[in-house]
């Protein structure tokens, strides 16, 4: 079993889907307790609403879970956001703070060790060669971040969060026109609500790989699944004319995002 998928693209923008799988191990699931298996914080079905939406586009998808190892968190574990409840490496609690794992079955350092060679490198090593790939091509290689999560955890945060969390950790991980495309085209988007760098600032991926002054810019969405799931309790099923209507203004970012990686390539050559 590959731990992950590449569908290698022309374009300058790469699309990263850490949190989309599902696999998980026999020896890993049997671990895991009657919360833990309902695996409910994954990034339901947001590899399905994104596809086909800008021609010729990179993709790299995790096809491990996030309770296995989370493929946007330090390896090093890290906070992304000291002082505020959230997840590790390897989560002990799902996004409601409810434990995942048996009585002592909790992972140790030795399963952390052992799952970041197994899951987290290998997956970041095909993102880093996907990368240098595009930037290659063109000069520049725009990451786009694609994550989704529940509108409502009060564990996490306050009241309902914004339709459309653009994160780009505060202006750092790339150029400020790459950040106003997403801006401008989530802010005019009819029916949905939008936030910069919000609770949502960009995790691992994001910050790790977004050094602009290499010509590698990262940016981070994270969707409420509000706004493409029927519900968000189990099963987690994705509504069609939610998925068609919230497709259009995710395609326009994109097609912004890369129009504008095309002109920051001409503004500065390929030392963009």
């Amino acid at each position: 079993m590959s731990v992950f998928e590449v569908r290698q693209g022309t374009s300058p923008v790469i699309l990263g889907f850490p949190h989309t799988g599902t696999d998980v191990p026999a020896e890993i699931w049997d671990r895991l307790n009657d919360t833990g298996r309902l695996l409910a914080d994954t990034d339901w079905h947001i590899h399905k609403l994104y596809e086909g939406l800008l021609p010729d586009v990179t993709v790299v998808r995790a096809t491990f879970h996030r309770y296995v190892i989370d493929a946007n968190r330090d390896p090093e574990n890290v906070s992304l956001y000291p002082g505020q409840n959230t997840t590790g490496l390897i989560p002990e609690t799902d996004f409601d703070g409810l434990p995942i794992w048996k009585d002592g079955e909790a992972p140790t350092e030795a399963d952390t060790a052992s799952r970041l060679r197994q899951f987290h490198a290998p997956y970041h090593a095909a993102f880093l060669a996907e990368i240098e790939r595009v930037k290659a091509i063109h000069g520049i290689a725009i990451v786009y971040d694609c994550h989704s999560i529940r509108s409502h955890i009060p564990f996490l945060f306050d009241g309902k969060l914004p339709d459309l969390n653009i994160g780009t950790d505060m202006g750092r991980t790339c150029a400020p026109a790459i950040e106003k495309a997403a801006v401008d085209i989530a802010a005019s988007a009819d029916g949905y609500t939008s936030i910069l760098n919000g609770r949502f600032k960009g995790g691992w991926t994001t910050r790790h790989y977004g050094r602009p002054e290499t010509g590698v810019h990262a940016i981070q969405m994270e969707l409420a699944q509000s706004t493409h799931l029927a519900t968000e309790e189990p099963p987690f099923v994705l509504d069609a004319s939610k998925e068609e209507r919230l497709r259009a203004p995710l395609r326009a970012i994109l097609q912004s995002i890369e129009n504008t990686a095309f002109d920051l390539k001409t503004l500065t050559g390929s030392e963009a």
